[in-house]
């Protein structure tokens, strides 16, 4: 029908299956043809078996290619991968070449058994596709077969005729989505603080996070917003403290919360803190004379001056999502998902942990 110059959509409804089917068919069928036409982008039988009499009688790369009006690169490549100068034969690597043409190909977790195991172990532990690959990649930094790209891990998740890793690990991901769709998100309200110090009077060495001890804050809503969590995220060390607030976040108990959380640090880890204009810090003077915390304010509507913070909020959402009853969860509870946050490696800290930079600071 194709041939007869029907449309994939034409073709797809007269046999009653989808487009991509079609498009899927139609392209197995150019690669067959293009397999045996033999076009004049691949290397065919006749050239292979010249250059196999080329490198028999000791001629070079560049005038095997001179000879067959070829790249030298194309001829270097096609001996490399067929076994080189001594072992390279005609006939065997035409056949390695139609082995690699066929489609489908098995994919790396299909082929990797052991690869596949760890890709598991860490969705189940909660790390992000990017994570796994990264950690794989910094502790198997010789070994190819033990390293795989976020991206075939996400394929191996999202496409279902796939079917290297179980369906069910999408739930481990952070977004918990059965597909890959971008996700819009809201602006906080905000409320009016007085003798606030802006954010635009922080020291540049907070900006820069060259020092550490300088923390972001700020409050996760719960259930039609009557439950909170209060979170603190070290700039340097992406290090995460969580507060259980229950059902009241005033600025007292949301003050007597941080307190609690911070008393155990050494001072030089506690010099200052970001937050955003939310009325439940009103009380920031005091909290500062207390804590000899420094507080600054963000501008309105600008969470990415609190970046780490928000991308530690995102990620809480994984284990307290949005519209449930965050007062349902322990202090213990919290603190067990704080540690779990802290053992993911992270990107911007070269794949090591926010808890091992943390004690690298204890020491």
């Amino acid at each position: 029908m194709l041939r007869d110059g029907a449309t994939v959509a034409e073709v797809a409804g007269e046999l009653g299956c989808s487009q991509k089917t079609v498009y899927r068919l139609r392209a197995e069928w150019a690669l067959r043809l293009r397999r045996l036409e033999h076009s004049g982008l691949r290397l065919c039988l006749a050239e292979r078996e010249l250059i196999s009499r080329g490198l028999a009688a000791g001629k070079s790369l560049r005038a095997i290619a001179r000879e067959l009006g070829r790249a030298p690169s194309t001829i270097g490549r096609e001996v490399g991968r067929c076994g080189g100068r001594e072992r390279y034969r005609a006939l065997s690597s035409e056949r390695t070449a139609a082995a690699r043409a066929r489609r489908p190909k098995p994919t790396k977790l299909a082929r990797n058994r052991a690869l596949c195991e760890r890709v598991e172990d860490g969705l189940r532990r909660r790390w992000s596709p990017q994570q796994i690959s990264a950690r794989l990649r910094r502790e198997h930094p010789d070994d190819p077969e033990l390293r795989i790209s976020h991206e075939t891990i996400y394929r191996a998740l999202y496409v279902q005729s796939r079917g290297e890793l179980r369906r069910q690990l999408t739930a481990n991901l952070r977004s918990q989505r059965s597909g890959r769709r971008p996700r819009a998100r809201g602006l906080a309200r905000r409320g009016r603080i007085r003798d606030m110090v802006p954010i635009a009077e922080r020291p540049p060495e907070v900006d820069e996070r060259a020092v550490p001890g300088h923390w972001e804050g700020d409050l996760l809503v719960g259930k039609a917003g009557h439950s909170f969590i209060a979170t603190l995220v070290e700039r340097q060390t992406r290090y995460v403290m969580l507060a259980r607030l229950g059902g009241d976040a005033t600025t007292e108990h949301v003050i007597a919360a941080l307190k609690q959380r911070i008393r155990d640090l050494p001072r030089q880890l506690v010099l200052s803190l970001t937050w955003d204009q939310g009325k439940e810090l009103a009380a920031h003077a005091r909290f500062s004379a207390e804590t000899g915390l420094d507080v600054y304010f963000c501008d309105p509507h600008a969470p990415w001056q609190r970046g780490s913070n928000e991308n530690t909020n995102g990620l809480l959402r994984q284990y307290l999502p949005k519209g449930s009853d965050l007062a349902a969860h322990s202090q213990i509870e919290l603190d067990d998902i704080a540690a779990e946050l802290n053992g993911r490696p992270r990107q911007t800290l070269g794949w090591a942990t926010p808890a091992e930079k943390m004690q690298e600071l204890l020491r």
